[in-house]
């Protein structure tokens, strides 16, 4: 039996719970290869300052079953590195899945591999995603044809077991979210912007709108 190949792309800035999460997950799936990707094999620093290290280069990485992109500042830093766009434009091609979760869709979005697509991303960056001409939709886990997208960050855990379901099946998934305990209770009702202060969420998608749109606009050549 073959087995399924998943690969991360991993790189600086990368929000630490959007790989970590789903890798988790990942890593229950039955006869499964995780691997993650990045120019060199040194130590990449996250959001929360410390490393996590590559396994393999992306010269090195096998192709993909899965290609999945976490999210973070660094996604969209990934939109001038032309190597890194290359590779997830020549991974996908080969691919059954391509996926995301948070800001990671807009990675791919740079890539050139959600346009016409439906997509999900952080919350407070979403609606940005129709710069790239994909439509915004506001769930935890987006699917459209062979790209498996996820919202922000926790999501990313639902983004696994959704894809675990798909691949092999509702029992399986079942079973790695009994293992992982993932049987969430948060102590507050302020996760979604429905839900959360309404000055806490204009002040939060107002603070994205102003870091992102630049980066946006540049890597599609409208500044």
């Amino acid at each position: 039996m073959t087995r399924l190949q998943i690969v991360v792309l991993l790189f600086p800035n990368v929000t630490q719970l959007d790989m970590t999460g789903p890798a988790q997950v990942f890593s229950h799936f039955p006869d499964t290869d995780v691997h993650l990707a990045w120019h060199n094999l040194e130590p990449v620093t996250t959001d929360c300052g410390w490393s996590i290290v590559p396994t393999v280069t992306l010269d090195q990485a096998p192709q993909a079953d899965l290609l999945f992109v976490p999210g973070g500042r660094g996604a969209f830093e990934l939109f001038e590195d032309a190597v890194a766009l290359d590779f997830l434009r020549t991974q996908a091609a080969g691919a059954r899945w391509v996926t995301s979760v948070c800001t990671g869709s807009f990675t791919l979005a740079a890539a050139g591999l959600l346009a016409g697509k439906r997509a999900t991303s952080h919350w407070a960056s979403m609606s940005m995603l129709s710069e790239f001409g994909c439509e915004p939709v506001g769930e935890r886990v987006v699917q459209d044809g062979n790209v498996i997208t996820g919202a922000g960050v926790t999501s990313g855990m639902d983004f696994a077991l959704t894809v675990a379901a798909t691949i092999f099946g509702e029992d399986v998934a079942r079973r790695i979210q009994l293992m992982i305990e993932y049987d969430p209770a948060p102590p507050f009702d302020a996760g979604s912007p429905t839900t959360a202060d309404p000055a806490f969420v204009d002040d939060m998608k107002q603070k994205m709108r102003t870091e992102l749109l630049p980066l946006i606009a540049k890597v599609l050549g409208r500044e």
